[in-house]
C-alpha cells in the first residue's frame, strides 16, 4: 500500500476512505478551523470552523464520529457542485407541435479555447432526430426550439 494511502489518526489530521482532514490555525481570527480534502484534488471541498479545546487555546481532536460527519458533509458539499455544473451545462425542454412532441436538449462542452454546444433533438420514444454543433451561449428557450424544428433540425444561424 502506498504511503498516502495508508490510514493516519493522528488529533490534527486524519486520513482515511480517501479523504484527509487537516485542522488548522484559523487565520481571521483566534480559532481553528478543518479543512477536508479528497484524495486527487487540489483544493479542499470544504474548509469550516473546529471546535477549540477545553484548554480554550487548542483545537479539540479529531476523532472517528467528527472524521466521519465531516467526510458525509464534504462529500454532500462535492454531490451538490456537480448537480449544479449539471445543471448549468445540459438544459431540455419539451415541446408540443400539431406533429409531433419533442425534447430539445443543449448540452454545453466548457472547452477553455473553444467552448461549443450539441443541441439535439428526441421524439417522444427517445430516438434522436438531430443534433448540431451550435455556440456555447446559444439561447435554449421555446421559441428559439420551436424555430429549430421548424426549419427541419438545420443548424441555427
Amino acid at each position: 500500500m502506498p504511503e498516502q494511502d495508508q490510514p493516519i489518526f493522528e488529533a490534527r489530521l486524519w486520513r482515511d476512505k480517501g479523504w484527509t482532514a487537516k485542522v488548522i490555525k484559523n487565520d481571521d481570527d483566534e480559532g481553528w478551523a478543518v479543512a477536508m480534502l479528497k484524495d486527487g484534488e487540489p483544493e479542499p471541498a470544504l474548509v469550516g470552523p473546529w471546535t477549540m479545546g477545553r484548554d480554550k487555546k487548542n483545537p479539540k481532536p479529531l476523532d472517528a464520529n467528527a472524521f466521519g460527519t465531516l467526510v458525509k458533509t464534504a462529500s454532500e458539499v462535492i454531490r451538490r457542485h456537480e448537480q449544479q455544473l449539471h445543471a448549468l451545462l445540459h438544459k431540455n425542454l419539451l415541446i408540443s407541435t400539431d406533429e409531433a412532441d419533442y425534447k430539445i436538449m443543449l448540452d454545453i462542452v466548457p472547452d477553455d479555447d473553444d467552448p461549443y454546444a450539441y443541441l439535439s433533438a428526441c421524439d417522444a420514444d427517445g430516438a434522436e432526430l438531430a443534433k448540431v454543433k451550435v455556440a456555447a451561449n446559444y439561447k435554449l428557450d421555446r421559441k428559439n426550439a420551436l424555430r429549430w424544428i421548424e426549419n427541419e433540425f438545420r443548424r441555427p444561424d
